[in-house]
């Protein structure tokens, strides 16, 4: 999708798309008439093998045979009950809300960004670069102009920006726009 070349891997290391894998190729695999069998005839024989007197053995006993002393000095991690203890309030500690001084944060307006290739795009909701899905801001349903009929929710119409074909009361495929619908 975003024109990336890499050598290697299912997954695009730029925009994170899947890459198409071709499927592994079934081959016929016959035997040559030339070569001999390896396997020998009765199968898993048992075979006589003696210890190497050179060799150490370095087989422990088994840990259920040792003793297991105490340590005084060791910290189990358990402590005593801590009893009764003065909590008292911070005094400097703010815990409400900061008080409102009216401004709201405007709406991000203008061209979109692409998050992954950072290509700016004045409108559509899939980057025109690198065909990714782009951030979309829901907008406030626009309204209805004079002699424009609104159809009931669900019901196929034109998006009042794009005039893509599209399902009333819900977001356009196309643009992002809310599509009003009749209550």
């Amino acid at each position: 999708m975003c024109e990336h070349q890499q050598a290697q891997g299912i997954e695009c290391e730029v925009c994170g798309k899947k890459l198409a894998v071709a499927a592994p190729i079934a081959v016929a695999v016959g035997t040559l008439p030339e070569l001999e069998g390896t396997q020998l005839a009765g199968g898993r024989a048992p075979v006589a093998v003696a210890a190497l007197q050179e060799l150490e053995l370095t087989r422990q006993a088994p840990v259920q045979a040792g003793a297991v002393q105490p340590v005084a000095e060791l910290d189990t991690g358990r402590a005593a009950a801590a009893g009764n203890v003065m909590v008292s309030p911070i005094q400097d500690m703010d815990t409400g809300r900061a008080l409102s001084d009216g401004l709201r944060t405007a709406l991000p307006t203008g061209p979109i960004v692409c998050r992954y290739c950072r290509t700016p795009q004045a409108s559509g909701l899939i980057c025109e670069r690198c065909g990714m899905r782009l951030p979309k801001l829901r907008q406030t349903a626009p309204a209805p102009s004079a002699g424009s009929e609104l159809v009931a929710a669900g019901e196929w119409t034109k998006c009042t920006k794009c005039h893509t074909h599209t399902r009333a009361g819900r977001a356009c495929v196309s643009c992002g726009t809310h599509v009003p619908a009749a209550d």
